[in-house]
């Protein structure tokens, strides 16, 4: 499955991983950030809330920093190919694989994103308001990667 990007989206993206990866690989915090990736399973029961996420969380976490660091190498893969014109298409491979983590991160960073714009529903989202750009170039580039993954498995 090929998925294509510019090569100014490239470098933007593999900023936004770098910088999810830094977050999920840091000290441990109540950064709510961090707190949507790992919500609370028991809603009504904070003490087992609690203690689920001190036994899970470190793994989540780890899991989210593994997926982040395959999808840097994907874009990492075609930012070493020589050229300088921005605009100019890139193709990433991705095998199977790949999908499910590029699924993954690409739907955290969204969530990350919208935990710093404070929307916690579609209500909170203005399509007007500049600061939602990227939320919504990566909601473009997951929808299309959605549909290209669903085609990889029909074939």
């Amino acid at each position: 499955m090929m998925l294509t990007l510019t090569r100014i989206e490239v470098s933007h993206l593999r900023d936004l991983v770098a910088q999810f990866t830094d977050l999920v690989n840091g000290t441990p915090s109540d950064d709510p950030a961090l707190e949507r990736l790992t919500p609370d399973v028991y809603p009504d029961d904070e003490d087992a809330s609690r203690e689920f996420r001190s036994i899970t969380r470190g793994d989540l976490l780890h899991r989210r920093a593994r997926d982040a660091q395959l999808v840097r190498q994907g874009l990492d893969s075609v930012m070493s190919a020589p050229g300088d014109d921005e605009l100019r298409p890139v193709d990433i491979a991705l095998d199977a694989e790949a999908i499910d983590p590029w699924l993954r991160t690409l739907t955290a960073l969204r969530l990350v994103i919208a935990t710093r714009l404070g929307i916690e529903t579609e209500d909170d989202h203005d399509p007007e308001d500049p600061r939602f750009a990227v939320l919504d170039w990566l909601g473009y580039r997951l929808d299309g990667l959605v549909q290209a993954a669903d085609s990889f498995q029909e074939e």
